[in-house]
């Protein structure tokens, strides 16, 4: 029988150094357009003040790339840690796009972020600029390829098990790449890390303004980030639609514990803006719903009911029996890798035998189950409703949020009345944090709610973890605590330092960056040095 405390923590200890590295990775992806859009301007006009902001803005790029790339690190090996079943199992898929990763973005972007740091006077403007563009795209393709490894978990696409090795197995390289769901999430993810971006350099070029300090700065900054960040919030809220449409044709049991929606909800679909969800009734209580969303959302119809907890938890019954005779004929196979009509019984019931294996954790032998552990596995399908159901519903009033902060913003700054509402810019100082409580609880939303996969349908968390002692995982989650809190206090301290120093703390043109300052050795041709 499994060890539920040694799953348990596991499952913490991964979690724990994931939405640690997520804290430093949208910044990563928001800075690095910003910056290239800033050089680019630089470039274009020649002005002093451009090249100022993409050095500024780049030094506390360098700082959050350089510790996110310290708690990335650890994450992989994780897998052949913790998680040595999983990685066995599924080793030939999961490890190709996070092989990819790394010989095609993480090298690239590695390789010129040094010379975006020591290449100033080495290299002409437009190959600068070239350089800081590639670090751009690189760290797009890094999310990429690693969103395309958790896309495969939430829906396993271009696969198949085979029952002689015992393995899952690539069968369509190119469907793994193109998973809806991958691509969905991608999106959705690098958008939500241009808001974060937006938002870091919306609140410190307001900090900025409200000292007035590095006054021409901080408002072409401000421009910049206002009008990148109203289209990036705006393309989250459209691209999330687009995951929402995904869950809910791949992840139905995500979505309905998402809605906490234990009854079927016949066509058309109301979207639930809030309301208790109440186990006990099935019900959620002082609901306040809006018609017809939920059905465009999940279905892109008003004509198609959306499945409710209950009837899926009736489903995955049937494909608990069905995965018990996959289960028997896999063990078949085993003692007798010739037997022809095992291997047919096996091929008919193959895609149920993850709801098989859900029956380990209540009986040893999946064989031997009987109702009421078919009831159990069934049941052990649903997520935990309430922390599904507010985490999202405060994840999507963030993005709205953001979406109205920035609109103002661009209004205030296309009519160049940057400092005219104090209140606002302290609010945009103030809002720096929310950028990543959004992007942790959408993690948490993706991932808790595939729950109790770690394979989605195909491999439960619970048999994916290594044969460790309960206490040789303590003993690392309390030293990956220790150590990443250190780091992020260290980058918390080194960003708080540079800023407060300001883009001029070294500068003795004594223009204090005041003045639209354009050096006549910079009048010069777009292609010069």
């Amino acid at each position: 029988m499994i060890d539920s405390g040694l799953v348990d923590l596991s499952r913490l200890q991964f979690a724990m150094t994931a939405m640690y590295h997520f804290l430093f990775v949208p910044l990563t992806l928001g800075l690095s357009f910003l910056i290239a859009i800033m050089e680019s301007v630089y470039v274009m006009t020649g002005r002093q003040v451009w090249r100022d902001m993409t050095i500024f803005w780049g030094k506390l790029f360098g700082i959050n790339f350089a510790v996110g790339v310290a708690t990335g690190i650890v994450m992989e090996f994780q897998f052949g840690m913790n998680w040595s079943y999983y990685s066995h199992y599924v080793g030939d898929i999961f490890g190709a796009p996070l092989a990819i990763e790394g010989l095609m973005a993480f090298f690239l972007e590695a390789t010129f972020i040094g010379l975006f740091f020591f290449g100033w006077d080495k290299l002409t403007r437009v190959q600068h600029l070239m350089v800081t563009w590639l670090v751009a795209i690189g760290s797009n393709f890094s999310a990429l390829w690693i969103l395309v490894a958790n896309g495969w978990m939430n829906f396993p696409v271009g696969s198949e098990f085979n029952p002689l090795t015992m393995r899952m197995e690539v069968t369509d390289f190119a469907a793994v790449i193109f998973n809806p769901v991958a691509q969905s999430k991608f999106v959705h993810t690098v958008s939500a890390g241009y808001v974060t971006g937006a938002v870091f350099v919306l609140g410190v070029s307001a900090f900025y303004l409200l000292k007035n300090q590095n006054v021409e700065f901080a408002k072409r900054s401000m421009t910049v980030a206002a009008s990148f960040g109203l289209a990036a919030a705006l393309s989250v809220v459209v691209l999330g639609d687009e995951s929402g449409y995904s869950v809910g044709e791949n992840q139905k049991m995500k979505l309905a514990a998402m809605e906490g929606m234990y009854e079927t909800q016949e066509a058309p679909a109301s979207f639930t803006v809030i309301g208790v969800p109440n186990p006990d009734t099935n019900r959620i209580d002082y609901a306040v719903h809006i018609p017809y969303v939920l059905g465009l959302i999940a279905t892109r119809s008003v004509t198609e009911e959306v499945p409710g907890i209950l009837d899926l938890v009736e489903h995955a019954k049937a494909r608990v029996k069905t995965g018990i005779a996959a289960y028997d004929a896999l063990q078949t196979i085993k003692e007798d890798p010739s037997n022809t009509e095992a291997k047919l019984r096996f091929d008919a019931f193959k895609d149920d035998l993850g709801f098989g294996l859900l029956l380990k954790q209540f009986v040893e032998d999946p064989r031997d189950a009987t109702e009421e552990h078919i009831s159990q596995a069934a049941w052990s399908t649903v997520p935990p409703v309430a922390p599904l159901f507010y985490s999202f519903r405060l994840m999507v009033g963030l993005g709205f949020l953001f979406i109205a902060m920035f609109a103002y913003a661009f209004w205030l700054t296309a009519r160049r009345e940057h400092t005219k509402n104090p209140l606002f810019l302290k609010l945009c100082l103030f809002a720096i944090p929310l950028p990543w409580v959004a992007a942790e609880l959408g993690w948490f939303v993706a991932e808790f709610g595939r729950q109790p996969w770690v394979i989605d349908s195909v491999l439960p968390t619970f048999l994916a973890v290594s044969s460790l002692d309960y206490y040789e995982v303590l003993t690392t989650l309390v030293g990956f605590v220790l150590i990443y809190s250190t780091l992020f206090v260290i980058e918390i301290g080194l960003l708080r330092k540079t800023v407060l120093e300001g883009p001029y703390a070294h500068d003795h043109s004594g223009t204090g960056g005041n003045q639209d300052v354009q050096h006549p050795e910079l009048v010069q041709p777009v292609f010069a040095k």
